[in-house]
């Protein structure tokens, strides 16, 4: 595909080799001539004009899967770039003109080697130059996709992704996983954070907000594994879920009360299945002109209002020391006049600290938490204060929980990949040490279409006057309220 090649694996030019391979046709076995040599045809051979035909699906082979000539000659000229280019003046450069400089120097060093390819073939081999040298290296691609939800590279030679809710494995690869573990590394630095074999575990994100998740050698035995959840670059809203099947436009219109009259909320669902993307449509509701304070691991919540305070945990350095903790955060939010105290994910004692704040006047906080259903997610809150070493009796821990949630809304992800909330489900109270609840909305599945995608609705289960109905009236919501109820039942 790039000329032929000699016998120590440098490429060189096909002229000089062509004229001797064409004298002696007959000589066993006959070297393979590419639809893209330079070299014209041997006269014993079909007429010229019908050698453009497999340049089509040469052309797709290239954007689809690289060869192994193509690593291989990548490999070259990037050694030579380094080995050429002055990294420090480039960096002084803007985009636009390092990529400029770097595909100069490259076009040179091809012209050097006398690397033989076609000129579309040229054109991927200086993207990918660029952005190895600039970017992300071969992730630069997926990156630019808006319809890509997660990436997850297992080692040098394997990365997957996520589209429409399903895993398809990607014919990308990295050079070598040097390679890879400079690009996680390069990633994670960006942020202040560090990944390396003393440290090989490391929570980051992208400048765009997507989180970024590596684990490094030794403990990833197939090399560096990295896992970046993608975010949209526009922002969903409530009426984007509607348009998705996410939620009816009825429940939408609970969900928009419930943010809008400032009710306590918890999202509880698994991995994937978009508990962030649904706290983001919720903070849509929080009015301007309310102080909001978020907690994360890694900052990726996009609220939209003018007077909001990002909050992010750090880790130990390479003393071990400086550790800043959710908990922590949590902590000292209550000193920093919050109105509203958003936590991206609550996993340990920090549920505590945001049990008390929810209870002591801070109306509308929200936070997510792993779970499979609303009850489950109520013990899960229990654990982590039990974990936390608060030595408190369950009965008190659950008062405390039915004190300060309102709402705790289900997300699922399907089997056919597809998202959907599945309950909104407020909490009563309790009665003895049993929390009690009631769902107002469920998702009923009725069956699959033809092509295997999950066909339901979204149902009300009858409750006409829920317990945060008062709440509702004192921000004049009720009417509101009343109506999205009654519509859920039809």
């Amino acid at each position: 595909m790039f000329g032929k090649r000699s016998d120590t694996g440098t490429a060189v030019a096909a002229p000089p080799r062509a004229e001797p391979a064409a004298a002696r046709p007959a000589a066993p076995p006959p070297p393979p001539i590419s639809s893209d040599t330079v070299a014209p045809p041997p006269p014993p051979r079909p007429a010229p004009q019908a050698a453009p035909a497999p340049s089509k699906p040469a052309a797709r082979a290239i954007s689809d899967q690289r060869s192994e000539d193509y690593y291989q000659i990548k490999t070259t000229i990037f050694g030579a770039l380094i080995d050429t280019i002055d990294l420090a003046q480039l960096a002084q450069l803007d985009p636009d003109s390092a990529r400029e400089e770097i595909r100069d120097i490259v076009n040179e060093i091809i012209s050097i080697k006398a690397v033989v390819m076609s000129i579309a073939e040229q054109e991927h081999l200086l993207q990918d130059i660029c952005n190895d040298v600039l970017g992300y290296g071969p992730l630069e691609p997926l990156l630019a996709r808006d319809d890509i939800a997660d990436i997850m590279v297992n080692g040098a030679n394997r990365v997957f992704i996520e589209v429409a809710g399903k895993v398809q494995l990607t014919p990308i690869r990295f050079r070598d996983n040097a390679q890879l573990m400079n690009i996680c590394q390069r990633i994670v630095s960006q942020v202040g954070r560090r990944v390396d074999e003393s440290s090989p575990i490391c929570d980051a994100r992208l400048l765009d907000g997507s989180r970024v998740n590596v684990i490094a050698p030794p403990l990833a035995l197939d090399g560096p594994t990295l896992t970046i959840r993608k975010f949209r670059r526009d922002k969903l809203t409530l009426e984007d879920l509607t348009r998705f099947g996410s939620i009816s436009p009825a429940g939408a219109r609970v969900l928009g009360v419930i943010g809008r009259s400032r009710c306590n909320v918890l999202i509880s669902g698994g991995t994937g299945s978009g508990k962030t993307t649904l706290l983001n449509c919720m903070t849509a509701y929080i009015d301007v002109d309310e102080r909001i304070i978020t907690c994360e691991d890694a900052a990726e919540l996009q609220l939209q209002q003018p007077h909001v305070v990002r909050l992010e945990t750090r880790p130990p350095n390479l003393e071990g020391q400086g550790q800043i903790t959710m908990r922590d955060l949590v902590r000292n939010c209550l000193r920093m006049r919050p109105e509203r105290i958003i936590v991206g994910e609550v996993r340990g004692p920090e549920a505590f600290d945001l049990l008390q704040a929810m209870n002591t006047g801070h109306d509308g906080s929200m936070g997510t938490l792993h779970a499979n259903s609303p009850r489950e997610a109520m013990s899960r809150l229990e654990s982590m204060i039990t974990m936390g070493g608060f030595a408190l009796p369950t009965k008190t821990i659950r008062e405390m929980v039915v004190a300060s949630i309102d709402v705790i809304i289900q997300a699922e992800r399907i089997r056919d990949g597809s998202r959907r909330i599945t309950k909104i489900t407020e909490v009563v109270g309790t009665e003895g040490d049993v929390v009690i609840t009631q769902d107002l909305m469920t998702y009923e599945i009725e069956g699959e279409d033809e092509t295997g995608r999950i066909k339901g609705k979204h149902v009300g289960t009858g409750i006409v006057r829920p317990s945060f109905w008062e709440r509702a009236r004192y921000y004049n919501l009720d009417r509101e309220l009343a109506e999205a109820l009654d519509a859920l039942q039809q």
